[in-house]
């Protein structure tokens, strides 16, 4: 009589593992298209209620343009996790990106604006604590925890800096030709001499920032 015992199935494991992560994957797909909604009607809201408004005005402010790319993101990550899409090198650079910007939001309005009184173009209440503090965080805890994470090669980290320096030049503009600021720090009324070093102290904090926050992407080529 043979005493052999059956083998272990060694896909029985691997099974539960890929359940376990498309799982994962399921939820955190599911949160960021919560996130997606709420950054939705937060903006909707907001437009509602202060119209009628020059569109290029309360799309110009830094907050909401984040907060809509951050959306735009989060709607394209939920259908790359529930894909099962590869995690690219140049999903890694718009995850870090977004997340930056998303962070920095939060910082500056909080640090900057919050203390002045000023809504940062965001007047409705409920709708400010979604764009100004849900967002960010919710950002900051994605990067954390959402299996599509791969570290961006450090080199990359000008590419972080090229659309907040692009919309600080077009506000510059703005404020020299039409006279509109979003935020007052940048008010050409200040002196540019003063402007122009809030706005290098700005480019410092986003390079600090994106770099602080690149390890959180997870290991190299993970």
């Amino acid at each position: 009589m043979s005493t052999d015992m059956p083998s272990a199935d060694p896909t029985g494991p691997r099974v539960a593992e890929d359940l376990r992560i498309r799982g994962g994957g399921r939820v955190t797909a599911g949160a960021r298209l919560v996130i997606a909604f709420l950054v939705a009607a937060a903006i909707s809201a907001t437009l509602a209620a202060v119209w009628p408004v020059n569109p290029l005005n309360f799309f110009g402010f830094f907050t909401v343009q984040s907060n809509v790319l951050g959306a735009v993101v989060a709607v394209a990550g939920a259908v790359r996790l529930l894909r099962g899409t590869p995690v690219s090198s140049g999903w890694a650079v718009v995850r870090w990106c977004t997340a930056t910007y998303l962070v920095l939001v939060d910082i500056v309005f909080w640090v900057l604006l919050a203390p002045l009184g000023a809504a940062g173009g965001i007047p409705l209440p409920w709708a400010n604590l979604v764009l100004h503090l849900v967002t960010p965080v919710a950002a900051l805890v994605d990067l954390l925890l959402a299996r599509d994470r791969r570290l961006p090669p450090l080199r990359l980290l000008p590419v972080v800096l090229v659309y907040p320096l692009v919309w600080t030049a077009v506000v510059l503009v703005r404020g020299a030709t039409d006279g509109w600021v979003p935020y007052p720090f940048l008010d050409p009324a200040q002196g540019y001499a003063v402007v122009a070093a809030w706005a290098i102290l700005v480019a410092g904090v986003f390079t600090g920032a994106a770099a602080a926050l690149r390890p959180l992407l997870g290991r190299a080529g993970a």
